[in-house]
């Protein structure tokens, strides 16, 4: 027996050496650092890698832009005051890059505060600049452009000449009566608002003189704002997208085109009830291609389909849908030197890398490791293996930047940044998919459980439902760790979290996609009872200990759930609406409730009331935390409000947090989503674990 136990005790010492990794601490989870974008140069030697930090001190972000060496991963710093509202761009050559900074003037333009904002104030209007940084010189060049705030840019066909949209930063005034005695500070609503006009230039630039000089000339101005801005040298035209500041009609967005021969030409290229977003132009100029997304009409019988790839063709205006015979959600895409397409498709939890050849070709899945492609960008070379740049992610692996030289070494690609080293080296939740059936009709749902570390697999755990928004944008094999997205912090704080990927998510096909309208919360809803019900039944959650929560469309869902059962013990519900008559009145995004519901309010009504919980409120018993931003007009505050005041008379615990001056997407102060994510932390405390 002694011998036994020394000749076991070498094996014993060597185990117990083993280091164990810590959990992820809160703090920690609050540093992760994010990758907006990331950008090739034409010949591969160069990658433009946009990253993202919190700064604490200054409540603000950095956005820093880096320029990397893609042979020796050396890196140089361009700028910490990126602007998030545009994605700098590579010349012809490759020699500069053209962006924009977070000046006071220009901070994130898009952002939704900022461009849907219901003031009518008029903003004093400094000098406007866009910047070029060059690569031999390393040089950040400032080219003032006068008072009116760039949107978008595109370089034409040689590395001195751009073209760029401008936003009208005054009220439009096309009645002489606004300004005078007779209306003082009143305002016309639709006769006074933000104007949704913009100018596009062409900049020259000449570097040959000792100071950079510029000749800047107005190309004309159009009716929309412009969101994309594309060059075609073949065919010498601008491509352009529209949008406008309150997005009442699907009609709003198109694409456009301007013959340069001919600037009084503004041509139409697409009529149809969708978003086209992603415009690319193809290699050899001829061809734009674009993803689309559309809600089709509330009058008629068409659907909602996931985002598909289109080509669309200069010369004679025909479009053709490529990747027919993906049945997944195509999430992004490149193209090619060759002609063809790399497609970043989502099939259930995991994106993958396809490429298509052809529109007669199939699709051809390139086998890469389980998690999130995303960002795929490509070298312009015309040799047969560009240069890949994509950022990659898993459930245990946090997002980083990797380069390969052919896609037949997706596998072994290297990875050339260092931001999230951190998490790679803490003991993160295990997660697994998890599948189960509707108990309405036998259809298969999927979802991510998170485990808390160290309890992989066990049984009789208290379960969180935390439940996505959109309802397209659907919960991924991938490590995104952020105020909205924060499973992995609450499973080390000991929770099994459940992410269901219910009816209504993309990457299940397009009839599992558009099975919600008509029953927008009543047919997710029971797709998430059955899960719970499922994992109740397998033993896997403590019926006694569950909580659930959501934000934009998972607050929806949350208010939802709390009419229809009194089980959960705890409640967390982020920007959710509960009356949606009202929400289809205040909302800048109308269309889709009216698609979702069928028709206006007036069309269907028993729709509108059967799926809004303020007129089953009297059955909620769960306490419920509540949390808004201060100016969210994509889900007004309004609704949150009225949450609050309905579960108040009724005695029902709950509480409102309103965070100034956030939209809905909370990116104007980091401590305001970490204080949102700490209070839930401590809601979920306090109730979720009440017997």
């Amino acid at each position: 027996m002694f011998l036994q136990l020394l000749f076991l005790f070498p094996f014993v010492l060597r185990a117990s050496s083993v280091p164990i990794r810590p959990t992820l601490t809160f703090d920690e989870f609050f540093n992760y650092v994010h990758i907006p974008s990331i950008s090739l140069s034409p010949n591969g030697r160069n990658l433009l890698v946009h990253t993202r930090r919190s700064l604490w001190d200054s409540s603000s972000y950095d956005n820093s832009l880096w320029l990397y060496e893609t042979e020796i991963h050396t890196k140089i710093l361009i700028t910490d005051k990126l602007s998030e509202s545009f994605k700098p761009k590579w010349s012809p050559s490759g020699n500069q890059i053209v962006l924009l900074l977070n000046e006071k003037s220009n901070t994130n333009m898009k952002n939704e505060t900022k461009n849907f904002s219901r003031s009518f104030t008029s903003q004093p209007k400094p000098e406007q600049h866009i910047y070029l940084y060059c690569i031999e010189s390393q040089r950040l060049i400032p080219i003032p452009i006068g008072s009116e705030i760039p949107s978008i840019i595109t370089w034409a066909s040689n590395d001195s000449s751009l073209y760029f949209a401008t936003i009208q930063s005054n009220p439009s005034n096309d009645d002489d009566h606004l300004n005078n005695d007779e209306w003082k500070d009143v305002i016309q609503h639709r006769q006074w608002k933000p104007s949704d006009e913009s100018t596009i230039y062409h900049i020259h630039i000449d570097r040959k003189t000792p100071l950079v000089s510029t000749t800047m000339n107005i190309v004309r101005n159009v009716p929309f704002t412009i969101s994309e801005l594309l060059f075609s040298s073949s065919e010498q035209k601008l491509i352009l997208t529209s949008f406008k500041t309150v997005f009442e009609s699907m009609d709003d967005f198109e694409i456009y085109s301007i013959n340069l021969d001919n600037t009084l030409s503004l041509s139409r290229l697409t009529t149809n009830e969708a978003f086209e977003l992603n415009l690319q132009v193809s290699h050899d100029g001829k061809h734009v291609m674009f993803l689309m997304s559309g809600l089709g009409s509330s009058k008629t019988s068409s659907i909602i389909t996931q985002e598909r790839l289109y080509s669309l063709d200069l010369t004679n205006g025909q479009i053709q849908r490529l990747a027919k015979d993906f049945a997944g959600n195509i999430r992004e895409f490149v193209t090619r030197p060759d002609g063809g397409v790399y497609i970043l498709g989502q099939v259930g939890t995991n994106v993958q890398i396809y490429t298509q050849q052809s529109s007669k070709k199939h699709t051809i899945l390139h086998h890469g490791l389980d998690g999130t492609y995303e960002s795929i960008s490509l070298s312009s070379s015309p040799h047969k293996n560009s240069t890949i740049a994509f950022v990659y992610s898993s459930y245990a692996q946090a997002k980083e930047v990797y380069v390969v030289d052919s896609i037949k070494q997706l596998k072994s690609a290297k990875v050339i940044t260092d931001e999230n080293r951190l998490f790679s080296e803490r003991n993160l939740p295990q997660v697994k998919t998890f599948k189960w059936t509707s108990d309405e009709d036998d259809c298969t749902i999927e979802g991510l459980l998170h485990y808390p570390p160290g309890k992989f697999e066990s049984t009789h755990l208290p379960l969180l439902v935390l439940i996505h928004g959109g309802p397209y944008a659907p919960s991924l094999n991938q490590l995104q760790l952020s105020a909205g997205a924060w499973g992995s912090l609450a499973a080390t704080d000991g929770w099994l979290v459940l992410e269901p990927n219910y009816r209504g998510s993309p990457g299940y096909g397009d009839q599992f996609l558009d099975e919600i309208r008509y029953e927008p919360l009543t047919r997710p809803g029971k797709d998430i009872l059955s899960g719970v019900h499922r994992l109740i039944q397998d033993g896997i959650v403590d019926r006694n200990r569950l909580a659930v929560g959501g934000y934009s469309y998972g607050g929806f869902l949350t208010n939802w759930l709390i009419t229809q059962t009194t089980n959960f013990k705890a409640a967390l519900s982020g920007s959710g609406s509960v009356d949606y008559a009202s929400a289809w009145g205040t909302m800048e995004f109308p269309p889709l409730i009216d698609y979702l519901m069928g028709g206006f309010p007036w069309d269907t009504s028993d729709i509108y009331a059967k799926q809004s919980p303020i007129y089953q409120l009297d059955k909620v018993r769960t306490p419920t935390l509540i949390v808004t931003g201060e100016v969210d007009i994509r889900v007004p505050a309004g609704q949150s409000f009225m949450l609050e005041r309905a579960l108040h008379y009724l005695g029902v615990p709950v509480q409102l947090l309103i965070f100034p001056t956030e939209g809905h997407s909370f990116r104007n102060n980091p401590w305001h989503g970490r204080i949102k994510v700490r209070e839930e932390l401590k809601w979920l405390k306090k109730y979720g674990h009440q017997n």
